[in-house]
Order: structure tokens, then C-alpha cells, then sequence
């Protein structure tokens, strides 16, 4: 062994997840161009969702959390949530969702997702599992957000879908 290898490989970075979340919810999101304009109840009947709120909530729930690890890694209390979240459909989350809107939200999740991947690095797997009551390890935030629940309330839009 080389002193530049290591006996064990390093542990994967859990805010992998988050990426490969966005990129789920992008996949599904490309189909999106074809909505007939009606808000999809979500799963449990107490929301309704549209290709440009589901953008937005994912880039809002992506936000948050960033914020809260950030705090959470300095050391200072998190920002209080004011959030109307998905209880509130915007006038603008009743936009057709169109190839440049698609464009934009891919740009602004992949770089939010980079950011979580880059930050969660930069702490190291240490900082991961390390306590943080009353609020959830880095490891759980980045578990919670490695889901595309939201996109898939949408599911595949496709004429070929259908």
C-alpha cells in the first residue's frame, strides 16, 4: 500500500442522495411540458401540486435545509420557518411549465445540490453523525432530502404516460 492509499475506502458522502434526487425529479420534470393545466392532488388528498410549484417547493426545501446545516455547522440557532410551503399555490405555480422554465430549475437545483455535496465534503463524515439536538445529524437532513417526493406527486406528464 502506498502512503497515499487508505485501508478503508471513505464513506460515502450521504448528500449523494440529494443529487441523485434532483436528478429524479428533473427526469420527471421534462414531461412536464405537456400538463393540461389542472392542479394534481398530492397522495394524501390535503394538497395540490403543479409543475411550476413542485419546482419551487423542491428549490425551497433544498434552500431551508441548506440554511440549517450552515447554522447548524457555525453554531447559531436556525432561521425560524415562515414558510406557507405547499399549503399555498402561488398564481405563478399555475404557469404552464415551458423548456426555458425547465432550463432554470435545472440550473438552480443541480447547483443547490452541489452545494450540499461540497458542504457535507468540506465538514467530513465526523460532522455527519455528530449530535445536534433539538434538530436532525447532517446525516438525517441529507436522508430527508434524498427523496423526490414532490416530482413524483406529478409523476411522468408524458403523452406516452397517459
Amino acid at each position: 500500500m502506498t502512503p497515499t492509499e487508505s485501508a478503508t475506502p471513505a464513506p460515502a458522502n450521504p448528500a449523494r442522495g440529494i443529487a441523485d434526487a434532483v436528478e429524479r425529479t428533473l427526469d420527471l420534470a421534462a414531461t412536464w411540458t405537456d400538463w393540461d393545466g389542472e392542479p394534481r392532488p398530492t397522495e394524501d388528498g390535503e394538497r395540490d401540486y403543479t409543475p411550476n410549484k413542485v419546482l419551487r417547493r423542491q428549490a425551497d426545501h433544498l434552500l431551508d435545509h441548506l440554511a440549517e446545516v450552515e447554522a447548524l455547522l457555525a453554531g447559531v440557532a436556525t432561521e425560524p420557518d415562515h414558510w406557507h410551503a405547499s399549503m399555498v399555490t402561488l398564481p405563478s405555480d399555475l404557469a404552464p411549465v415551458t423548456p426555458a422554465d425547465l432550463n432554470e430549475a435545472g440550473q438552480r437545483l443541480r447547483r443547490l445540490a452541489r452545494l450540499f455535496v461540497l458542504r457535507y465534503a468540506a465538514a467530513g463524515p465526523q460532522a455527519w453523525d455528530a449530535p445536534r439536538d433539538p434538530n436532525w445529524t447532517l446525516r438525517e437532513i441529507a436522508d430527508h432530502l434524498s427523496s423526490s417526493w414532490y416530482a413524483e406527486q406529478l409523476g411522468d406528464l408524458s403523452a406516452a404516460a397517459r
